[in-house]
């Protein structure tokens, strides 16, 4: 098969799935455009879920094959690249670290600043860098060996493991408290989280607002069977929640800064309201990790490095962030205002944490069996 017939597969594939999510706070919310791009540097992004129907509940099945799917095209994409002629010769003998991001997270510095693509260039490997919509399609492409380094919230990881994914923690991140929302507009009569039984609230499945979202009912006295959860990806329940088709939207950041600053919002609930934060993590492929931990390990120092950086370098950074994702430099300012940076080592406090949030799942019935978080913890430490 030729690069070309790759990409064509590819394309078609991703079409059917979704189309793309577009440049975040650009474009009217909803708009249906190409699904997936590749680059000539050998990135590719995965765009967006298709739209899930919006009444009763919806299937988990339909959340699995979507992430299937995803990350079926992920690794088409990254065929794709590893056959393009744009490759030099050079290139073709170095190892390759597939790793996969998302918008606004502080992988996406480290993309935009390149510092890791040279580091590890003098060592052997070449970076590609997938970007994913959300963390469960990520993860679900790690699972199946096309990813080997990733970032997420809490609740991914703790879906995966329930799937009898294969991935590893590897070490932490804070979360700031206002990062991620539970949402109304602001003329909506529902005035609290009480008022949610019965109605419909958008989010993506097994995301980090799907934890907010069980969190929060269960702070309220509702168990998570009084609503009715919509599974769509960002850009999808963006256009169900300004068109009225759902009555409330869970969704983090930069999506939850472009809506606040496009449209009227009230916020029900985040992590400023009593619910107990958990942490954001960095994820590896098992056999990756056990293979080249001293590759993961400088991975992380560069997070680290970074992160410094962001502290002491704001406007630079929005600019940054700002052409790298093509959100807006207000609501990249916005964002990253309310963002916390620092890659922490695991120790017993974030496991801990991280194993109630999955015994939160657990006892809402969102997930299969009960996990044990420390059994796939393989902590490294940056260096």
């Amino acid at each position: 098969m030729t690069a070309l017939t790759t990409w064509q597969v590819a394309k078609r594939l991703t079409q059917r799935l979704h189309g793309a999510v577009g440049r975040v706070g650009g474009k009217a919310a909803g708009t249906a455009s190409g699904a997936a791009s590749g680059t000539a540097g050998g990135s590719a992004r995965i765009t967006r879920a298709p739209q899930q129907r919006l009444g009763g509940r919806v299937a988990g099945g339909a959340g699995r094959t979507y992430a299937q799917a995803a990350h079926v095209v992920g690794i088409l994409l990254i065929g794709f690249a590893a056959l393009s002629p744009l490759r030099t010769a050079s290139a073709a003998d170095l190892n390759v670290l597939n790793i996969g991001y998302q918008k606004g997270t502080p992988l996406t510095l480290l993309k935009a600043q390149g510092t890791l693509d040279k580091v590890l260039g003098a060592r052997g490997f070449a970076v590609r860098w997938i970007e994913f919509p959300a963390g469960p399609p990520l993860l679900e492409a790690m699972n199946a060996g096309s990813i080997d380094i990733g970032y997420t919230g809490a609740p991914p990881p703790i879906f995966a493991q329930a799937g009898e994914s294969r991935v590893a923690y590897l070490a932490a991140e804070p979360s700031g408290p206002h990062n991620e929302a539970l949402i109304v507009h602001a003329d909506s009569p529902i005035k609290s989280v009480a008022d949610l039984k019965g109605h419909t609230v958008a989010l993506a499945r097994g995301s980090s607002s799907h934890y907010l979202l069980v969190a929060a009912l269960k702070k309220a006295g509702l168990h998570y069977a009084d609503v009715k959860p919509v599974f769509l990806s960002p850009a999808d329940a963006r256009a169900a929640f300004e068109s009225g088709r759902v009555d409330a939207w869970t969704i983090w950041d930069p999506y939850l800064a472009v809506v606040q600053q496009a449209t009227p919002v009230r916020t029900l609930a985040d992590y400023s309201s009593g619910i107990a934060q958990p942490y954001s993590f960095f994820l590896g492929r098992p056999a990756f990790v056990t293979a080249h931990r001293d590759i993961v390990a400088t991975v992380l120092a560069a997070v680290a490095q970074g992160d410094a950086w962001a502290t002491t370098h704001r406007s630079e950074l929005v600019k940054l962030i700002a052409a790298q994702t093509g959100v807006p430099q207000p609501v990249v300012t916005t964002f990253l205002a309310r963002s916390q940076f620092g890659v922490l080592a695991l120790n017993p406090t974030i496991l801990a944490s991280q194993q109630r949030v999955a015994d939160v799942f657990y006892q809402a019935k969102v997930i299969p069996r009960k996990v044990d978080v420390d059994a796939i913890a393989m902590p490294v430490s940056p260096r």
